[in-house]
């Protein structure tokens, strides 16, 4: 099923900048001057109370280590050198404080900086990162087949450099061929349709005794949300349990239903023909209550059951099954849930651009706050599209993730050298003629070839366990 595009503002003439075209005042914001605004120094001080593990006593303080590990996810190299040296030459140097009148005096070696991100709380990083996340997102952008805002749920599984905490924490995956090397922690995310801010996220092990699921993890998610936005996901979370904690939360739900639990919802016999859109009260059978002990067993959802016959990317005819509490006709609802797709984009840019595939780090603590730390930074690039796309008059989802974030790289030091107001706006209006040329392609056609994915070659032989030599047989009659 081809994806339809959002309409939030309609496309108008050239693709350059409102000051040349004269269309509303350009307002463009770099990451640090976001950081800054969101987060106030007083702000970090009332979080670091009663939080005795980090000293505010240092140069490094709670709000400077924040940046420079936001600034980790933003740069091309992300080490802790260029975090220093960001430190030593960039903007982050005005928040550091020293004697009264004195330039203090920085020291480029990283001991310092890498002691304080492992002091950081977790706590403190979390507030932080839902603190970002409240300012970028202002009025909730509102999806206008929905008339509402709507937010995407989708799971996905992070790596975490092998020790033996990180593994007790997230035990390494196993499967009939034995156990990975590496500890795995399952990690839930919602991200908004329109503007692809993502949430705080949720997260636990993949597997191991506390092995969390990610129906588990959404039921955290669920009370997070803005007040009565919509929920959509696919056929994970299309369960009765996900159902009722959307209902419960507020939210009106989109839930996609294996064709399984469709025919079970239809009576058990045959799957709902195409075209299907009857009213139905979802109740909970003997397994959705034993596997959430929370619902109650009188518990019911009233909704909608909904099938469709579509062609997918290859040109087959499929089936689509749906739960919904929404009251959008069904043609609405199959446009709705055609812009789940985006999750998928927005998770490769999460793990690609921002590095969260692989968390290079010796602590679960640790990897807990790069994540949310992580996400706070892929919020402060969607912001700056955001802003632009405004500008601009187009769809955000129409720009480059990976173009905006190497053009928020690369006028982040710009940006600190202003010094003055006209200065700064011709900054911004150079930012933004750039970014008019982070717009993905609109192929009026598909490929004529088909994608092949190729495998990866192991660089390495595998691992075997070496054997030992064999014992030489003495003859028989002595020596």
């Amino acid at each position: 099923m081809e994806q339809k595009r959002l309409c939030v503002a309609e496309e108008s003439g050239r693709q350059q900048g409102t000051a040349e075209t004269g269309v509303g005042p350009i307002s463009l914001t770099g990451a640090f001057e976001r950081y800054c605004q969101a987060v106030g120094e007083q702000q970090v001080a009332g979080m670091l109370q009663g939080q005795a593990a980090f000293s505010c006593a240092g140069r490094l303080s709670a709000r400077v280590v924040m940046w420079l590990m936001i600034f980790q996810r933003l740069d091309a190299k992300g080490t802790l050198a260029a975090a220093v040296h960001h430190l030593l030459t960039g903007p982050a140097r005005s928040l550091v404080g020293g004697p009264a009148g004195a330039e203090p005096q920085l020291s480029a070696n990283t001991s310092a900086y890498s002691q304080a991100r492992g002091k950081l709380p977790l706590e403190v990083a979390q507030q932080v990162s839902e603190l970002l996340f409240e300012s970028l997102q202002g009025e909730p952008k509102i999806l206008p087949e929905l008339d509402r805002a709507a937010f995407l749920l989708d799971g996905s599984t992070i790596l975490v450099a092998y020790s033996a905490a990180a593994a007790k924490a997230y035990p390494p995956p196993r499967n009939q061929h034995g156990a990975s090397h590496w500890p795995a922690m399952r990690v839930l995310v919602a991200h908004e349709v329109v503007s692809g801010l993502a949430a705080p996220p949720c997260w636990g092990p993949l597997d191991g005794p506390a092995a969390v699921s990610e129906q588990g993890l959404a039921k955290d998610m669920l009370s997070r949300l803005p007040a009565g936005c919509a929920v959509l996901g696919d056929r994970n979370f299309g369960v009765f349990s996900m159902a009722y904690h959307a209902t419960e939360q507020a939210h009106p739900c989109l839930f996609r239903l294996t064709e399984a639990r469709a025919r079970k919802l239809n009576g058990g016999g045959i799957a709902p023909a195409a075209q299907t859109d009857r009213a139905m009260v979802w109740r909970p059978s003997r397994d959705d209550l034993r596997s959430n002990p929370e619902i109650p067993p009188a518990a019911s959802v009233a909704g909608r059951l909904l099938a469709f016959r579509v062609r997918d990317a290859r040109g087959k005819w499929q089936k689509l099954y749906f739960f919904t509490t929404l009251t959008l006709p069904p043609d609405q609802i199959l446009s709705v849930y055609g812009h789940r797709w985006n999750i998928e984009t927005d998770l490769r840019s999460l793990k690609r651009e921002v590095r969260l595939h692989m968390l290079n780090v010796q602590s679960p603590d640790m990897a807990a706050k790069e994540l949310v730390l992580g996400v706070a930074a892929y919020n402060l690039t969607r912001a700056t599209m955001n802003q632009a796309a405004s500008a601009l008059q187009i769809n955000p989802r129409q720009l480059s993730y990976s173009l905006a974030q190497d053009t928020l790289r690369a006028f982040l030091p710009i940006f600190a050298q202003a010094n003055s107001e006209e200065e700064r706006r011709q900054i911004m209006q150079e930012m933004l003629r750039v970014l008019s040329y982070a717009k993905l392609p609109r192929r009026r056609k598909r490929r004529s070839f088909p994608r092949k994915v190729w495998p990866r070659p192991c660089p390495f032989p595998k691992r075997k366990m070496a054997r030992r030599p064999a014992a030489k047989k003495t003859p028989k009659g002595g020596a």
